[in-house]
Protein backbone atom coordinates (compact mmCIF):
# COMPACT_ATOMS: atom_id res chain seq x y z
CA UNK A 1 0.00 0.00 0.00
CA UNK A 2 2.87 2.35 1.07
CA UNK A 3 4.27 1.94 -2.62
CA UNK A 4 1.04 2.30 -4.47
CA UNK A 5 0.84 5.88 -2.48
CA UNK A 6 4.26 6.86 -3.44
CA UNK A 7 3.55 5.61 -6.89
CA UNK A 8 1.00 7.97 -7.27
CA UNK A 9 2.82 10.62 -6.08
CA UNK A 10 5.17 10.61 -8.73
CA UNK A 11 2.39 10.03 -11.34
CA UNK A 12 0.97 13.04 -10.13
CA UNK A 13 4.36 15.07 -10.71
CA UNK A 14 4.31 13.90 -14.52
CA UNK A 15 7.35 10.97 -13.92
CA UNK A 16 6.83 7.61 -15.74
CA UNK A 17 6.44 4.89 -12.85
CA UNK A 18 8.35 1.72 -13.52
CA UNK A 19 6.20 -1.20 -11.16
CA UNK A 20 7.98 -4.32 -10.58
CA UNK A 21 8.27 -7.37 -8.13
CA UNK A 22 11.92 -8.63 -8.13
CA UNK A 23 11.34 -12.13 -9.66
CA UNK A 24 14.16 -14.34 -11.79
CA UNK A 25 14.69 -12.93 -15.58
CA UNK A 26 13.33 -9.26 -14.61
CA UNK A 27 16.39 -7.54 -16.07
CA UNK A 28 15.55 -9.60 -19.36
CA UNK A 29 11.75 -8.20 -19.30
CA UNK A 30 13.33 -5.02 -18.37
CA UNK A 31 15.70 -4.57 -21.20
CA UNK A 32 13.81 -6.26 -23.87
CA UNK A 33 9.91 -5.78 -23.39
CA UNK A 34 9.45 -3.14 -20.68
CA UNK A 35 12.09 -0.25 -21.40
CA UNK A 36 11.94 -0.66 -25.49
CA UNK A 37 8.01 -0.18 -24.83
CA UNK A 38 8.33 3.27 -23.11
CA UNK A 39 11.38 4.09 -25.46
CA UNK A 40 8.73 3.96 -28.47
CA UNK A 41 6.49 6.27 -26.51
CA UNK A 42 8.09 8.55 -25.31
CA UNK A 43 11.75 9.24 -27.51
CA UNK A 44 11.90 10.85 -30.54
CA UNK A 45 14.21 8.37 -32.02
CA UNK A 46 12.27 5.98 -32.46
CA UNK A 47 13.26 4.65 -35.98
CA UNK A 48 16.72 4.02 -37.43
CA UNK A 49 17.06 4.43 -41.14
CA UNK A 50 19.98 3.04 -43.42
CA UNK A 51 20.27 3.62 -47.21
CA UNK A 52 21.08 0.45 -48.55
CA UNK A 53 20.60 1.07 -52.34
CA UNK A 54 21.28 3.65 -55.17
CA UNK A 55 19.95 4.47 -59.02
CA UNK A 56 20.46 6.74 -61.66
CA UNK A 57 19.79 7.28 -64.93
CA UNK A 58 22.02 9.40 -67.55
CA UNK A 59 21.66 9.82 -71.18
CA UNK A 60 18.61 7.60 -71.14
CA UNK A 61 20.59 4.81 -69.59
CA UNK A 62 19.74 3.71 -66.07
CA UNK A 63 21.51 1.40 -63.07
CA UNK A 64 20.80 0.71 -60.08
CA UNK A 65 23.07 -0.64 -56.81
CA UNK A 66 22.27 -2.60 -54.23
CA UNK A 67 23.97 -3.40 -51.30
CA UNK A 68 23.27 -4.68 -47.97
CA UNK A 69 25.82 -2.77 -45.33
CA UNK A 70 26.74 -4.47 -42.32
CA UNK A 71 28.16 -3.11 -38.96
CA UNK A 72 31.62 -4.73 -37.81
CA UNK A 73 30.67 -3.77 -34.50
CA UNK A 74 27.43 -3.88 -33.85
CA UNK A 75 25.92 -2.67 -30.58
CA UNK A 76 23.59 -4.80 -28.86
CA UNK A 77 21.09 -2.48 -26.61
CA UNK A 78 21.55 -3.31 -22.72
CA UNK A 79 19.67 -2.36 -19.76
CA UNK A 80 22.24 0.22 -18.90
CA UNK A 81 21.63 1.91 -22.51
CA UNK A 82 17.93 1.70 -22.57
CA UNK A 83 17.82 3.06 -19.35
CA UNK A 84 19.30 5.81 -19.82
CA UNK A 85 18.36 6.87 -23.15
CA UNK A 86 14.49 6.81 -21.23
CA UNK A 87 15.92 8.93 -18.61
CA UNK A 88 17.25 11.17 -21.16
CA UNK A 89 13.97 11.49 -23.09
CA UNK A 90 11.74 12.46 -19.97
CA UNK A 91 14.58 15.14 -18.64
CA UNK A 92 13.47 16.87 -22.25
CA UNK A 93 10.26 16.48 -21.54
CA UNK A 94 10.49 18.29 -17.81
CA UNK A 95 9.86 14.61 -16.64
CA UNK A 96 11.68 12.07 -14.93
CA UNK A 97 11.68 8.31 -14.02
CA UNK A 98 10.43 6.44 -11.02
CA UNK A 99 11.44 2.75 -10.48
CA UNK A 100 9.25 0.98 -7.87
CA UNK A 101 10.67 -2.62 -6.79
CA UNK A 102 8.20 -4.92 -4.00
CA UNK A 103 9.34 -7.69 -2.44
CA UNK A 104 13.18 -7.49 -2.71
CA UNK A 105 15.36 -10.32 -1.51
CA UNK A 106 19.03 -11.36 -1.31
CA UNK A 107 18.38 -14.66 -3.35
CA UNK A 108 17.76 -12.34 -6.48
CA UNK A 109 20.47 -9.92 -6.37
CA UNK A 110 21.72 -10.91 -9.58
CA UNK A 111 18.90 -9.84 -11.20
CA UNK A 112 19.22 -6.82 -9.66
CA UNK A 113 22.89 -5.50 -10.11
CA UNK A 114 21.99 -4.60 -14.13
CA UNK A 115 19.19 -2.25 -13.01
CA UNK A 116 21.05 -0.67 -9.92
CA UNK A 117 24.27 -0.53 -11.91
CA UNK A 118 21.77 1.59 -14.45
CA UNK A 119 20.58 3.85 -11.56
CA UNK A 120 23.95 4.65 -10.82
CA UNK A 121 24.81 5.83 -13.77
CA UNK A 122 21.84 7.56 -14.64
CA UNK A 123 22.56 9.42 -10.89
CA UNK A 124 26.20 9.91 -11.72
CA UNK A 125 24.77 12.04 -15.18
CA UNK A 126 21.93 13.97 -13.02
CA UNK A 127 19.34 12.47 -15.20
CA UNK A 128 15.89 12.41 -13.41
CA UNK A 129 15.61 9.18 -11.46
CA UNK A 130 14.32 8.05 -8.08
CA UNK A 131 13.83 4.57 -6.81
CA UNK A 132 11.89 2.96 -4.24
CA UNK A 133 12.43 -0.74 -3.01
CA UNK A 134 10.55 -2.52 -0.50
CA UNK A 135 11.54 -5.85 1.54
CA UNK A 136 11.88 -7.71 5.14
CA UNK A 137 14.33 -6.24 6.65
CA UNK A 138 16.76 -8.62 7.01
CA UNK A 139 16.65 -8.90 2.99
CA UNK A 140 17.39 -5.52 2.53
CA UNK A 141 20.72 -5.48 5.05
CA UNK A 142 21.69 -8.08 2.92
CA UNK A 143 21.33 -6.57 -0.30
CA UNK A 144 22.81 -2.82 1.26
CA UNK A 145 26.22 -5.48 2.32
CA UNK A 146 26.44 -6.77 -1.07
CA UNK A 147 30.27 -5.66 -2.20
CA UNK A 148 29.06 -4.26 -5.70
CA UNK A 149 26.25 -2.53 -4.63
CA UNK A 150 28.17 -0.24 -2.14
CA UNK A 151 26.53 3.14 -3.15
CA UNK A 152 23.18 2.01 -2.24
CA UNK A 153 24.62 2.15 1.52
CA UNK A 154 24.10 5.73 0.83
CA UNK A 155 20.66 5.47 0.08
CA UNK A 156 17.58 6.38 2.70
CA UNK A 157 16.58 3.54 4.89
CA UNK A 158 13.07 3.33 6.72
CA UNK A 159 12.06 0.10 9.00
CA UNK A 160 7.99 0.50 9.24
CA UNK A 161 7.12 0.34 12.95
CA UNK A 162 4.36 -1.61 14.01
CA UNK A 163 0.63 0.05 13.75
CA UNK A 164 -1.57 0.48 16.52
CA UNK A 165 -4.49 -1.61 17.57
CA UNK A 166 -6.20 1.13 16.96
CA UNK A 167 -5.15 2.27 13.63
CA UNK A 168 -5.29 -1.56 12.54
CA UNK A 169 -9.16 -1.68 13.52
CA UNK A 170 -10.10 1.16 11.37
CA UNK A 171 -8.22 0.17 8.67
CA UNK A 172 -9.48 -3.33 8.70
CA UNK A 173 -13.47 -2.04 9.48
CA UNK A 174 -13.94 0.84 7.05
CA UNK A 175 -13.21 -0.37 4.06
CA UNK A 176 -15.47 -3.11 4.14
CA UNK A 177 -18.35 -0.43 5.71
CA UNK A 178 -17.73 1.55 2.72
CA UNK A 179 -18.08 -1.89 0.61
CA UNK A 180 -21.81 -2.53 1.92
CA UNK A 181 -20.44 -4.89 4.50
CA UNK A 182 -20.55 -5.37 8.32
CA UNK A 183 -17.98 -7.10 10.60
CA UNK A 184 -18.86 -8.55 14.73
CA UNK A 185 -17.15 -7.10 17.35
CA UNK A 186 -15.62 -10.39 18.04
CA UNK A 187 -14.83 -10.75 14.36
CA UNK A 188 -12.90 -7.44 14.20
CA UNK A 189 -10.98 -8.28 17.92
CA UNK A 190 -9.66 -11.51 16.33
CA UNK A 191 -8.73 -9.91 13.50
CA UNK A 192 -7.05 -7.26 15.09
CA UNK A 193 -5.17 -9.87 17.31
CA UNK A 194 -3.84 -12.11 13.89
CA UNK A 195 -2.31 -8.94 12.87
CA UNK A 196 -0.17 -7.93 15.66
CA UNK A 197 0.76 -4.62 14.47
CA UNK A 198 2.31 -5.46 11.19
CA UNK A 199 1.34 -3.77 8.43
CA UNK A 200 1.61 -5.75 5.56
CA UNK A 201 -1.02 -8.49 7.49
CA UNK A 202 -3.63 -5.83 7.67
CA UNK A 203 -4.25 -6.27 3.84
CA UNK A 204 -3.69 -9.95 4.10
CA UNK A 205 -5.82 -10.05 6.72
CA UNK A 206 -8.63 -7.68 5.44
CA UNK A 207 -8.43 -8.99 1.75
CA UNK A 208 -9.64 -13.03 3.33
CA UNK A 209 -11.82 -11.55 5.39
CA UNK A 210 -13.83 -10.19 2.67
CA UNK A 211 -13.56 -13.41 0.32
CA UNK A 212 -14.74 -15.84 2.71
CA UNK A 213 -18.11 -15.19 2.08
CA UNK A 214 -18.30 -12.40 -0.41
CA UNK A 215 -21.93 -12.14 -0.54
CA UNK A 216 -22.45 -12.50 3.53
CA UNK A 217 -23.61 -9.11 4.94
CA UNK A 218 -21.88 -10.02 8.10
CA UNK A 219 -18.60 -11.14 8.54
CA UNK A 220 -19.04 -13.09 11.60
CA UNK A 221 -16.52 -14.90 13.90
CA UNK A 222 -16.52 -18.38 12.31
CA UNK A 223 -15.28 -16.12 9.02
CA UNK A 224 -12.90 -14.26 10.98
CA UNK A 225 -11.57 -17.58 12.22
CA UNK A 226 -11.23 -18.91 8.49
CA UNK A 227 -9.42 -15.65 7.30
CA UNK A 228 -6.88 -15.53 9.95
CA UNK A 229 -5.89 -18.95 8.97
CA UNK A 230 -5.73 -18.34 5.28
CA UNK A 231 -3.76 -15.37 6.29
CA UNK A 232 -1.41 -17.09 8.58
CA UNK A 233 -0.42 -19.28 5.85
CA UNK A 234 -0.08 -16.50 3.15
CA UNK A 235 2.37 -14.35 6.21
CA UNK A 236 4.49 -17.90 6.54
CA UNK A 237 4.91 -18.72 2.30
CA UNK A 238 5.29 -14.70 1.93
CA UNK A 239 7.40 -13.71 4.79
CA UNK A 240 9.05 -16.12 6.74
CA UNK A 241 9.96 -18.68 4.20
CA UNK A 242 12.02 -15.99 2.62
CA UNK A 243 13.10 -14.51 6.34
CA UNK A 244 14.08 -18.15 7.15
CA UNK A 245 15.79 -19.07 3.49
CA UNK A 246 18.87 -17.19 4.62
CA UNK A 247 20.00 -18.56 7.85
CA UNK A 248 21.94 -21.40 8.84
CA UNK A 249 21.04 -24.50 10.24
CA UNK A 250 22.38 -23.46 13.69
CA UNK A 251 20.18 -19.92 13.45
CA UNK A 252 17.15 -22.04 12.80
CA UNK A 253 17.74 -24.48 15.59
CA UNK A 254 18.39 -20.85 17.64
CA UNK A 255 14.82 -19.59 16.73
CA UNK A 256 13.09 -23.21 17.39
CA UNK A 257 14.59 -23.00 21.00
CA UNK A 258 13.29 -20.33 21.45
CA UNK A 259 9.70 -20.67 19.84
CA UNK A 260 9.23 -23.21 22.60
CA UNK A 261 8.25 -19.97 25.09
CA UNK A 262 4.67 -18.29 24.66
CA UNK A 263 6.39 -15.38 25.22
CA UNK A 264 10.47 -13.74 25.17
CA UNK A 265 13.05 -16.82 25.69
CA UNK A 266 15.76 -16.33 28.26
CA UNK A 267 18.86 -17.12 26.70
CA UNK A 268 19.90 -19.71 29.91
CA UNK A 269 16.75 -21.57 28.64
CA UNK A 270 18.00 -21.50 24.94
CA UNK A 271 21.85 -22.30 26.40
CA UNK A 272 19.84 -25.67 28.12
CA UNK A 273 17.58 -26.55 24.97
CA UNK A 274 20.35 -26.70 22.51
CA UNK A 275 23.06 -28.07 24.66
CA UNK A 276 25.50 -25.14 23.92
CA UNK A 277 28.13 -22.60 25.49
CA UNK A 278 26.86 -19.02 26.60
CA UNK A 279 29.49 -17.84 23.78
CA UNK A 280 28.01 -20.11 21.28
CA UNK A 281 24.51 -18.80 22.14
CA UNK A 282 25.33 -15.14 22.28
CA UNK A 283 27.47 -15.90 19.05
CA UNK A 284 23.91 -16.91 17.37
CA UNK A 285 22.01 -14.15 19.31
CA UNK A 286 24.04 -11.50 17.81
CA UNK A 287 23.57 -12.82 14.48
CA UNK A 288 19.99 -12.98 14.42
CA UNK A 289 19.78 -9.87 16.00
CA UNK A 290 21.65 -8.59 13.34
CA UNK A 291 19.61 -9.99 10.55
CA UNK A 292 16.60 -8.45 12.40
CA UNK A 293 15.26 -11.94 12.94
CA UNK A 294 15.22 -11.29 16.77
CA UNK A 295 15.35 -8.54 19.33
CA UNK A 296 16.73 -7.97 22.93
CA UNK A 297 13.49 -6.67 25.12
CA UNK A 298 15.23 -7.00 28.65
CA UNK A 299 18.47 -8.53 30.33
CA UNK A 300 19.25 -12.14 28.86
CA UNK A 301 15.69 -12.34 27.45
CA UNK A 302 14.91 -12.12 23.21
CA UNK A 303 11.73 -12.08 21.31
CA UNK A 304 10.73 -12.44 17.45
CA UNK A 305 10.84 -9.46 15.57
CA UNK A 306 8.87 -10.70 12.76
CA UNK A 307 4.93 -11.19 14.21
CA UNK A 308 3.51 -14.96 13.95
CA UNK A 309 7.40 -16.58 13.99
CA UNK A 310 6.56 -18.26 16.38
CA UNK A 311 3.49 -20.19 15.16
CA UNK A 312 5.96 -20.60 11.65
CA UNK A 313 8.72 -22.46 13.66
CA UNK A 314 6.03 -24.61 15.71
CA UNK A 315 4.11 -25.58 12.73
CA UNK A 316 7.47 -26.47 11.02
CA UNK A 317 8.38 -27.97 14.04
CA UNK A 318 4.83 -30.08 14.03
CA UNK A 319 5.40 -31.13 10.62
Amino acid sequence: MLLNALEDVALEAGWVVISEIVRPELSKELTETVLPSLLSQHSTETTDNKLTSVSAEVLGVSASVSREVHDRYPVKPSLSTEFEQLAEALQDKDSGLYISLDEVHRSEVGELIPLFHAIQMSFRKGLPVAFVAAGLPSSISSLLNENVLTYLRRAERFVLGDVSDTLVRAAIQEPIVDGGRSISAAALDLAVATVEGYPFLIQVVGFELWQVDPSAPLIDLKAAKTAAARARYTAFRLVHEPAMKDLSDADRRFLQAMAVDEGPASISDIMNRLGATRDHVNKYRSRLIAAQMIEPVGRGLVEFSLPLTRAYLQSEAAA
